[in-house]
């Protein structure tokens, strides 16, 4: 088993077949969609009061970690509104001609999907600012002295924004939208009920103990979650008899080499090198990147996040540092722990008080 292969849990769809299947478990109305609490409440009734109007309703930004819904809500909001939706993406729209073909087909109270809004080129972007904000286009025809500007009116739609870096979005496009949400990871019990929805609709048999079994290996990600319990069926089906509980997961994970805490050879391996090799840091990314052979942005953008929310990672302006968490993880897994070389000191930190 490869380190790509496991990886590959918590990356994009791998192919056709996965990307169909993921796509028919995604749930199709607000009441079908787990978790969430907070942004389903206020977004319902955002939906509620422009379908009774019978108005497009405000642009939404949906903001958040991968693989938690985005383009499922957006989808959802429009079911929930009775109209289609265009789905494309910040890359995508190289120029304002495509942006420009793009809104002009949209028909009235449409929504448009934009995945990875903060992407989009900088001349696309001031296209886009008086669409939605007065349904307008500004198109320059001619070159030169000839040249002169068109406004051409747009039918009335709504831009669902969806980006895993809200930071990057530019202040101007971030105030045209009427309504911001942030999508957080799920909680183990969330996952849970993913994963029982998701095994009914692919017939699965999944007793209790098997589904928490799954849900707390799922990076608080539903994604994950529905890659694992695929991964799991597979397994049952060609080594067992197809129903899946508890030990069948337990076999299967330790097939794909996934611990109880969901993380994976690469993981184990990040935490390691800083462990052993550099006992317990800090250590620079960039001699982490080295002993790995990764790149600086794939450990910053791929692997850390999850350990940091973990608490098994620090970062600290010397470098990376393995918490007591992280040693006593790795020990429990059979790993050999050096003592960490940073020496404790004895001055009081600066939220601390005086030395009694």
């Amino acid at each position: 088993m490869t380190d790509d292969t496991l990886r590959v849990l918590a990356a994009g769809a791998a192919d056709l077949v996965e990307l169909a299947t993921e796509s028919s478990l995604r749930p199709r109305s607000l009441d079908e969609y787990i978790g969430q609490g907070d942004v389903k409440a206020s977004l319902g009734v955002l939906l509620q009061a422009a379908r009774g109007r019978g108005e497009a309703a405000d642009h939404v930004l949906l903001y958040g970690p991968p693989g938690l819904g985005k383009t499922t809500l957006a989808t959802i909001i429009a079911r929930e509104l009775g109209v289609n939706v265009r789905y494309t993406s910040g890359p995508a729209i190289e120029r304002a001609g495509d942006l420009a073909a793009i809104l002009t087909a949209l028909d009235e109270r449409d929504v448009l999907f934009i995945d990875e809004i903060h992407r989009l080129n900088r001349a696309v972007e001031e296209i886009l600012y008086p669409a939605m904000e007065d349904y307008a286009l500004d198109v320059m025809i001619g070159k030169g002295p000839s040249a002169r500007s068109l406004r051409l009116t747009l039918k009335p739609f709504t831009v669902v924004g969806a980006t895993t870096r809200a930071g990057r979005i530019s202040g101007p496009l971030r105030d045209r939208f009427g309504a911001t949400y942030r999508l957080d990871f799920y909680s183990d019990d969330e996952l849970t009920a993913i994963v029982r929805r998701s095994a009914g609709i692919m017939g699965i048999e999944v007793d209790d103990r098997a589904a928490g079994a799954i849900a707390r290996r799922g990076r608080g990600t539903p994604r994950i979650v529905n890659r694992l319990l695929r991964r799991v069926r597979d397994h049952a089906e060609v080594h067992g008899s197809g129903r899946i509980d508890e030990d069948a997961v337990l076999e299967a994970m330790r097939v794909l080499d996934v611990d109880d805490l969901g993380l994976d050879t690469t993981d184990r391996k990040l935490l390691a090198a800083i462990v052993q090799k550099f006992g317990s840091g800090p250590v620079g990314v960039q001699a982490l990147a080295a002993v790995l052979s990764e790149e600086v942005e794939t450990i910053e953008d791929v692997y850390e996040p999850f350990l940091l929310r973990l608490g098994f990672l620090d970062r600290t302006p010397q470098g990376r540092i393995a918490t007591d968490a992280a040693r006593q993880h790795l020990a429990s897994l059979g790993f050999e722990i050096p003592p960490p070389r940073r020496a404790d000191t004895d001055l009081a930190g600066l939220w601390d008080g005086p030395a009694a």
